[in-house]
């Protein structure tokens, strides 16, 4: 009798359960959250990007449903690192029952910053850290994406590499000309992982009636299904290059993703595993669990028994 397509993975030597993976920046606050999306069914979490301070960012209202995703300008608010070091600490008791591993999210205001913290975020000895280097929704007048410049991605790779033990994933953005020269120089600077997508943008909505930003803060990151082929065409590009210049490191792929007819158009490509975030807002937490019952089905239909046997078929 054939049996059930197994759906577990190996990123960077942690096994998840399923591919599903907690995008950073929904539901990363607190312990007992991560406890709910581990029984609900994620095959990893990433937490709130945190800061080595805590940090207000904009004002409300932040998110907002436009019809075809989201358009958010949350600002990177976060309680600091030291609160998020409590809660990973404090999530143990909630994941490891589940076999749900945790992803640490983190970013910074400069290069020396970024090893500061990754060595404080350390101390909480999650499975992975995210360097988030492609948050959208800075003050433009002050700050710039350090994924903009190759070089500069680069040298944070080099300086979070030199900070910790702990496998490192380098979030790439979409907002970028060079997306591929960027993802080659941070795997030659020795990431072990890359996630890609970040929010698309910024982008603006406006209150027709008031003729104002429907964002406090005016524009935003645009997320959900509107940039899923975005995403999945950068996700593709990035695993072409890696590939042809001999990198095996595994990416995350994001943007998008609500259905298990998604996570497969993202293993196609290529991606190891396959995070999702804004789908929360249309499916529930229940959406992981019904991502993986869809990728079963899939896998039943063309007689997959893993996900290796057609992860990465759309690159050949």
């Amino acid at each position: 009798m054939d049996r059930e397509p197994t759906l577990a993975v190996d990123f960077c030597g942690v096994r998840l359960p399923n591919p599903t993976v907690l995008a950073s920046g929904l539901l990363g606050l607190s312990a007992e959250v991560f406890g709910r999306l581990a029984r609900a069914g994620v095959g990893a979490i990433t937490t709130k990007s945190c800061s080595l301070q805590p940090r207000p960012g904009w004002p409300n209202p932040v998110i907002v449903d436009w019809g075809a995703g989201l358009i958010n300008a949350v600002g990177l608010a976060n309680p600091g690192v030291e609160v998020m070091v409590d809660e990973i600490r404090r999530a143990r008791e909630y994941l490891a029952p589940c076999g749900v591993p945790i992803i640490a999210s983190v970013f910074a205001n400069s290069i020396y910053d970024f090893g500061v913290i990754a060595r404080y975020i350390s101390e909480a000895g999650p499975d992975l850290i995210e360097v988030n280097i492609s948050c959208p929704n800075l003050d433009s007048r002050y700050e710039e994406m350090f994924a903009a410049n190759a070089h500069v991605a680069g040298q944070v790779t080099r300086r979070v590499k030199d900070s910790t033990d702990i496998p490192v994933m380098v979030k790439l953005s979409p907002n970028v000309t060079n997306l591929t020269e960027i993802a080659l120089r941070v795997a030659s600077a020795g990431a072990d992982a890359i996630s890609a997508v970040n929010s698309l943008g910024p982008g603006l909505v406006l209150d027709v009636d008031t003729a104002q930003p429907v964002l406090a803060h005016g524009a935003g990151g645009v997320s959900g299904p509107a940039i899923r082929p975005i995403a999945v065409r950068c996700v593709r590009d990035i695993c072409q290059a890696l590939r042809r210049e001999g990198f095996t490191l595994p990416v995350l792929g994001m943007g998008g993703v609500t259905t298990g007819r998604d996570v497969v158009e993202m293993l196609l490509v290529g991606a190891q595993a396959v995070g999702i975030g804004s789908a929360i807002q249309y499916r529930g937490i229940e959406v992981f669990a019904k991502c993986c019952e869809e990728v079963q089905a899939y896998m039943a239909r063309h007689g997959f028994q893993a996900l290796e046997d057609f992860r990465g078929k759309a690159l050949d």
